[in-house]
């Protein structure tokens, strides 16, 4: 059986992931007792925050009568691909992860959480940028997914500066 997502499914999907994301970050802030992680984790809460408000917009964007009529996969494999990242993203849409932070977490645990975060955001923002049109967000989807490699690269930066000890 062949899924399939209307823009407006897959623009709904990325907001949640963002929404959940800018969550993570914030609750992880309020544990991180070190200065640097605290300060890097706030700031990529807000970055979510501002992915967030971009797929709200590109939503609100959507032609009338576009949410229960664009399909962008006739053979349903991108649809497949994206159900599937979105599934095992660190961050579920269709469920919370509370047990990700416990409040025990050293500040490497923390980051390590964060990077698989991020990098299953760029997996599934590279799958959603191919059922999105142009001119319907995907400019938009293209520049998110270059932001959350970079929050790869603060965040391991990060981590190699701890693991290192400086």
């Amino acid at each position: 059986m062949a899924l399939s997502f209307n823009a407006d499914e897959v623009l709904e999907m990325g907001l949640q992931i963002e929404r959940n994301g800018s969550r993570f970050y914030r609750r992880a802030a309020e544990g991180a007792t070190h200065p640097e992680v605290k300060e890097l984790l706030l700031e990529l809460a807000e970055m979510e925050a501002d992915h967030e408000k971009l797929f709200a917009e590109l939503k609100a964007k959507l032609p009338p009568g576009a949410a229960p009529e664009m399909e962008y996969d006739p053979h349903g494999e991108t649809a497949l691909y994206l159900r599937a990242a979105a599934d095992t993203h660190v961050f579920n849409t269709q469920r919370e992860h509370p047990e990700l932070l416990s409040g025990k977490e050293s500040p490497e645990e923390v980051l390590e959480i964060a990077i698989r975060f991020e990098k299953d955001s760029v997996v599934f923002f590279l799958g959603l940028k191919d059922m999105v049109p142009d001119g319907l967000g995907k400019a938009e989807v293209e520049g998110l997914i270059h932001e959350e490699m970079n929050h790869v690269t603060s965040l391991s930066q990060t981590l190699e500066a701890l693991s290192s000890g400086s």
